[in-house]
């Protein structure tokens, strides 16, 4: 891997983490040092998150890392229902119904993923939904539709911070992936998109509810990396 794919994709993941939360400024000299690279494909790095939409400019000192608002979230719901819809459409005409009645079942039996606190059975849990994504992506057949999605879901693996993993709501998540799954599996479009559409309204509203729960969570403008 070339220094500024490691430094690209260590930076990615701590952004998706919050490790480096909205705010951050990306020092030039301080990611460098940190990260091991020199400076050369560390600007190559922010370039590409820049380009992401992960970082913007900071005027003297690199980039620093996007916020995230309701009115951002709510946008990329925008997007994604457009997406998401079309490719749960075209996986329903196109894909194998026996791979999503697989997934229906290990959906309804996700419970006991989401119901404990064990952050390797959440991290499981999140990895069966990144496969109902990957089989429906697989299914639709659409390149430039698959691309267009990688880059929403890297926006919304973010996001994710902000609903705070509630155990009620994954459940209820669980249910709606299950029936997205089966939707698919049953070859009727509009079905499969109607459960979609379903799913993300239910989604964006917790979204909503729960940031309106928590004011006090708010994210600050700048913050400098230790």
């Amino acid at each position: 891997m070339r220094a500024s794919d490691r430094a690209y994709a260590a930076l990615r993941q701590d952004i998706v983490d919050w490790k480096l939360p909205p705010g951050t400024v990306l020092g030039e000299v301080e990611q460098s040092e940190r990260l091991g690279v020199s400076r050369t494909p560390l600007r190559e790095a922010l370039s590409r998150l820049s380009a992401d939409g992960l970082a913007a400019p900071h005027s003297g000192r690199g980039v620093v890392v996007t916020g995230i608002s309701l009115d951002t979230v709510a946008e990329l719901f925008e997007l994604r229902q457009a997406l998401e819809c079309k490719s749960a459409a075209l996986a329903a005409v196109r894909g194998q119904a026996s791979v999503f009645h697989g997934l229906v079942s290990r959906f309804r039996s996700a419970g006991s993923l989401i119901s404990t606190d064990d952050r390797q059975n959440r991290s499981r849990y999140y990895e069966l939904v990144a496969e109902l994504d990957s089989a429906i992506d697989a299914a639709a057949a659409n390149s430039y539709l698959t691309q267009a999605l990688g880059n929403v879901r890297l926006h919304l693996a973010r996001v994710r911070r902000l609903a705070k993993d509630n155990p009620e709501r994954l459940l209820e998540t669980a249910g709606e992936h299950a029936t997205i799954a089966a939707a698919v599996a049953s070859g009727d479009p509009d079905l499969a998109s109607a459960s979609v559409s379903v799913h993300l309204h239910k989604s964006l509203e917790h979204l909503r509810s729960a940031r309106i729960a928590s004011p006090d969570s708010t994210i600050p403008e700048k913050r400098t990396t230790p």
